[in-house]
């Protein structure tokens, strides 16, 4: 059972994550800078103080995970194109939470649960392919770690049916899902509902995440 303090922690930061969706509509910059961080820090505190069942290296690389979403926030909020040290900050975190979802768990223990997270990879990068340029070599390798990452937290998900195996497969997923979107947002199409699906996703993503940690 969650305790009170992560459910309050939960409340602020899904307060501070709507109220930064509002920000970016209304284009208030101060308000983007101090409610973007601000929100994964109330994550990031989630995920340090739920008490649960996982290991302490389990914990240790989900936290690791989220401090390097943080710094991949600071770089894509700032003026600026600083897309490349996001996105490298990123890929640190995805490749974090690997780590934590290999922790006493093999790696691809269910082969046909690649499947769909391959193919809506596949998809993506043939979109996005001709526009990339000189991105086609980063964007293709973050593609397929946050991939191998989905993959892997279904695995596990679908062998331990556990709640916080079941909250990480999902937060994945989300995870998977809010990238393509800034993916198709940036080098595709832009369009205007963008931020209605990025940012309420990527949140959801890093609390599920966050919550796997109660086990």
């Amino acid at each position: 059972m969650p305790t009170t303090l992560t459910l309050l922690l939960t409340t602020l930061a899904a307060l501070a994550g709507a109220l930064h969706v509002r920000a970016e509509y209304r284009g208030s910059r101060r308000q983007v800078y101090l409610l973007k961080p601000l929100t994964v820090v109330f994550i990031i505190a989630i995920a340090a103080t739920i008490p649960g069942p996982p290991s302490a290296h389990y914990r240790a690389a989900i936290l690791a995970g989220l401090l390097c979403s943080i710094a991949g926030d600071v770089f894509l909020m700032l003026p600026g194109d600083r897309f490349l040290p996001g996105v490298a900050s990123f890929l640190l975190a995805h490749l974090a939470y690997l780590v934590a979802f290999t922790t006493g768990f093999p790696f691809g223990t269910a082969p046909l649960l690649l499947l769909p997270f391959a193919a809506f990879g596949a998809v993506i990068l043939v979109l996005l392919w001709p526009k990339l340029g000189v991105m086609r070599v980063p964007v293709t390798i973050y593609l397929v770690v946050i991939v191998a990452m989905a993959w892997q937290a279904a695995s596990r998900a679908a062998t331990l049916s556990s709640h916080g195996a079941l909250h990480a497969a999902i937060g994945a997923t989300l995870f998977v899902i809010s990238d393509a979107a800034l993916a198709l947002n940036r080098f595709y199409r832009p369009f205007r509902a963008a931020q209605a699906v990025i940012l309420p996703s990527y949140y959801a993503a890093q609390l599920l995440i966050a919550w796997s940690v109660g086990g």
